[in-house]
């Protein structure tokens, strides 16, 4: 798995900041996580090609998370896409859609499909589940988890021994199809180990703290977190249901997740130091998102 950011500003953009956007390889696609202005000029620069994203998921329908979708979508019409992409948003996506089409945007090569979601799971695969929330934002806003389905390792040892060969019969068993061998039936239970945990990555969107999303988000690898404000403008972060760095990292210690990256950081901060700071005084395994930062998990 490879996390990429494409843009950690929140509302208005920076020299260096650009719009949110996240972009996730794993499973062999792509997956994007919001879709702020100027997100298709990003995934140039991160050599991210636009034509293998599968999914797109979206927190909420402020602007600054939506509106890089209209000229992304027109990008890979002109661009001959054929495969179908996948839209996921809060209620009222609907109206985003009408308005993409009514800008007439060039995506007649390929099928568009929005999907309106209001938490809950969304995708269950064999490889992985995404699923959602509501959170408390000033527009209905989702947060998003997925969590990797890792298979038991194969005990190679054992299927020889019970007189399995290599080859075919192994991934049969893997796969947990039950084969004969020397009429006897051999089950994925006698050669496979235990269930191993997968990894899970958890998404705020935008969001004031919240216990609901405490226990959303509980034991992820990585959260990330929006992380508007230092506490100096706490009162700001409450007005507009937005976090403080503080704020975000309490909600990691609580929810005992690995590592905490805060992003959605205003333009009001030129550097994001003191966000930093004070979130690492209580949950030390902290960093801040830039543009372009990256984080491959295995």
């Amino acid at each position: 798995m490879e996390l990429t950011f494409l843009g950690t500003s929140s509302a208005v953009p920076s020299k260096h900041r650009n719009h949110p956007s996240i972009g996730l390889k794993a499973f062999g696609e792509v997956m994007l996580f919001d879709c702020g202005e100027n997100t298709q000029r990003q995934l140039i620069f991160a050599k991210i090609s636009p034509m293998k994203i599968t999914k797109i998921f979206i927190s909420h329908l402020h602007g600054d998370h939506i509106l890089g979708l209209p000229g992304l979508i027109e990008s890979m019409g002109f661009r001959g896409r054929t495969e179908p992409l996948n839209i996921y948003g809060p209620p009222g996506i609907f109206n985003i859609e009408i308005a993409i089409r009514n800008l007439k945007c060039n995506n007649k090569t390929f099928t568009t499909t929005f999907h309106e979601i209001k938490g809950g799971t969304i995708i269950d695969n064999d490889e992985y589940t995404i699923k959602s929330i509501k959170t408390n934002h000033n527009v209905y806003n989702l947060s998003y988890s997925i969590i990797e389905k890792k298979k038991p390792r194969f005990l190679k040892k054992k299927a020889i021994e019970l007189g399995v060969k290599p080859g075919p019969d192994f991934g049969k068993l893997h796969n947990g199809e039950s084969i004969k061998v020397n009429n006897k039936i051999i089950n994925p239970d006698q050669v496979l180990g235990e269930d191993r945990i997968g990894i899970k990555i958890s998404y705020s969107g935008d969001t004031k703290p919240s216990d609901e999303l405490v226990e959303f988000i509980k034991n992820s690898n990585i959260l990330i977190h929006e992380s508007t404000y230092d506490q100096s403008d706490i009162d700001k972060a409450n007005e507009h249901y937005h976090s403080t760095g503080k704020q975000a990292a309490e909600i990691a210690k609580r929810a005992n997740v690995n590592r905490l990256i805060l992003t959605h950081i205003s333009s009001r901060y030129k550097k994001a130091d003191k966000i930093k700071e004070e979130a690492c005084e209580v949950f030390e395994n902290t960093s801040i998102a830039f543009d372009f930062f990256k984080i491959e998990l295995n």
